[in-house]
C-alpha cells in the first residue's frame, strides 16, 4: 500500500482564499469522485454517500454542523470497517468523512482531497497510478478555481 498523497501546494495556496462553506462543497465533490472506490467493496453501505450529502447540505446552510460531524464520524467508522478489504475503499470513506468534518473545521477539506486522490490512485492499474493521481489533483485544483470564480 502506497502512502497518502500529500497536499498539493497550488491547492493549499488557493484554499486560503476560499470561504468555509465553499470548501465543504469542494471537499464533497472531491470525495464523491472517489465514491466508486468504496462502493465496489460495500455497495449497500450508505455511510460514505451520507457524509458527502451532509457536507453539501451544510454548505447550503441546510444542516447543522453537529449533524455533519455525526455523518463524518460514521464515514470514518466505515473506513475502519473496510480497511482489511481495500485500502482504496477505506481512503475513499475517509475522504467523505473529512468532507463532512469540514463543517466543523475548514482545514479538513484538504484532507478530503488528499484521501480522494489517494483512493483513486490505489484503485488504478499500477502502471497508470501516478498519472491517474496527477490527473485527479489537476481536476481538484480546477474545481476549486471554478468554485472560487463563482463566488467572486
Amino acid at each position: 500500500m502506497k502512502g497518502l498523497i500529500g497536499p498539493d501546494r497550488r491547492i493549499a495556496d488557493l484554499v486560503k482564499q476560499v470561504d468555509h462553506r465553499v470548501l465543504a462543497l469542494w471537499a464533497a465533490d472531491c470525495a464523491d469522485r472517489a465514491r466508486p472506490c468504496f462502493e465496489v467493496v460495500l455497495s449497500e453501505d450508505s455511510r460514505m454517500r451520507e457524509a458527502i450529502l451532509a457536507a453539501r447540505a451544510w454548505s447550503r446552510g441546510e444542516l447543522p454542523m453537529s449533524s455533519a460531524r455525526k455523518a463524518a464520524s460514521a464515514a470514518h467508522t466505515a473506513a475502519r470497517d473496510v480497511i482489511a478489504a481495500s485500502s482504496a475503499a477505506s481512503r475513499a470513506a475517509r475522504a467523505a468523512g473529512h468532507a463532512a468534518a469540514t463543517a466543523h473545521v475548514a482545514s479538513h477539506a484538504v484532507h478530503a482531497a488528499s484521501y480522494a486522490a489517494t483512493a483513486i490512485r490505489d484503485l488504478a492499474d499500477k502502471a497508470e497510478a501516478n498519472r491517474i493521481a496527477d490527473q485527479e489533483r489537476e481536476w481538484q485544483y480546477m474545481r476549486l478555481v471554478e468554485l472560487l470564480e463563482q463566488i467572486r
